[in-house]
Order: structure tokens, then sequence, then C-alpha cells
């Protein structure tokens, strides 16, 4: 496992209202700096998105897509990615591009836009 999970509700907030925000139809991406070295990634559905089973199905095509385009090392950060409307009803490589290109957007990716 390359990241470690967001667990603590503290954690989601501090990225929340301190991180920087990137909006997609299909997710929603919160980025903020951490001093641990490590990254942790909190993945969320609310009960907007639909019952147990379709906010289950959001968080895996998530998880999915992520585990496919976040690289080994890439420092101390808390991401949190927020499942949306969409989400439950995409394939995990479909997500994959645009986690990719937000993810470089806010500059997280090595070798981006910002790095």
């Amino acid at each position: 496992m390359r990241y470690t999970p967001l667990t603590h509700n503290k954690d989601f907030t501090r990225a929340y209202t301190r991180g920087k925000s990137f909006v997609h139809p299909q997710i929603v991406l919160y980025v903020n700096k951490n001093r641990l070295g490590h990254t942790r990634v909190g993945i969320t559905a609310s009960k907007k998105i639909g019952n147990a089973v379709t906010r289950n199905r959001a968080r895996r095509v998530i998880r999915a897509a992520l585990s496919a385009v976040m690289p080994a090392e890439i420092g101390g950060y808390d991401i949190v990615l927020v499942a949306r409307g969409r989400t439950p009803h995409m394939k995990s490589t479909k997500l994959e591009a645009t986690l990719a290109k937000l993810l470089a957007g806010a500059g997280v990716l090595p070798g981006k836009n910002h790095d």
C-alpha cells in the first residue's frame, strides 16, 4: 500500500478547511500538505450518492483508480477524495484520467505541472 488511510474526523475537517479543492463532475479532490513525510488518503461518499451498495461501489471505483494513478513516493500530503453523483456509474479506468489530471493540477504527481 502506498498510503495510509485518513481515519480521524479532525483530519478530514483540516483537509476541507485548510486544503485546496479541485472540483470535477465525477469527483472532488482536497489536498493539504502534512508534516508526516508520508501520504494519507481518505475516501468519502455521502448519502446523497445513494444507498450503501452504491456508496461502497463509488468508494471501490475511487480506490481502484487511485491505486493505478498514484506513485509510490509523493511526499507528505493529506488527500480527501469525495464521490459525486456520477462516480458509482463509472468504470475505474475512466476515472483514472480525471484523477491523474486533478492530482497533476494540485501538484501532487511528480514530473507534472508543478514539479
